[in-house]
């Protein structure tokens, strides 16, 4: 399948799909506890970046990482006034978030790491858990091609993003949170 055709595909489709060198793959639905982080998520992030120009959009907006990947992360943030002014895709964000899965979990932190990554505006990615108190960040250094990764496992632990002088707490990213024996 083109690009072009799985853009037609999508404009016309009920569910969403991945596309990744030419396949394309359905987005499966979500857990409860998924959907509350995604949206805590998204409000911290916008109500930090909003009133500075940029904007944060959650799991129905694409990301084009390359001309052969367009995934749809839970959640982005883009200052870039191009993303800001678009329709569909989003293609200079600034902050990925990934909410993992135990079916998720391994491409998550494989496949779209990879490819996160080559993203040139890209400063952080992070994958939040609704399993349990686990978020980690993978942060660019520098705008380079270096990355360091630092793991978050205690409700008091405070995640900075020093690029962009915010920080959050994993106490109000799971609040009200009730992890579950199983997804």
């Amino acid at each position: 399948m083109t690009v072009e055709e799985y853009f037609e595909l999508e404009e016309q489709s009920e569910i969403r799909h991945e596309y990744y060198d030419g396949n394309i793959y359905a987005m499966a639905g979500t857990t409860l506890n998924h959907n509350r982080i995604v949206g805590k998520v998204r409000n911290l992030l916008g109500s930090h970046f909003l009133p500075r120009g940029c904007d944060v959009f959650s799991e129905n907006i694409k990301v084009k990482v390359s001309d052969k990947y367009y995934p749809y992360p839970d959640v982005i943030v883009t200052c870039a006034p191009k993303d800001i002014s678009g329709t569909y895709v989003v293609e200079h964000p600034s902050i990925l978030v990934e909410v993992t899965s135990k079916h998720s979990e391994e491409n998550d932190r494989t496949l779209k790491l990879k490819q996160y990554r080559t993203i040139s505006s890209l400063q952080y990615y992070l994958l939040v858990s609704q399993r349990e108190y686990s978020v980690e960040v993978f942060s660019r250094v520098d705008g380079g091609d270096l990355w360091t990764y630092r793991s978050f496992e205690n409700e008091e632990d405070v995640i900075r993003f020093d690029a962009f002088n915010f920080e959050i707490s994993l106490k109000t990213i799971y609040d009200d949170i009730e992890f579950a024996r199983s997804e």
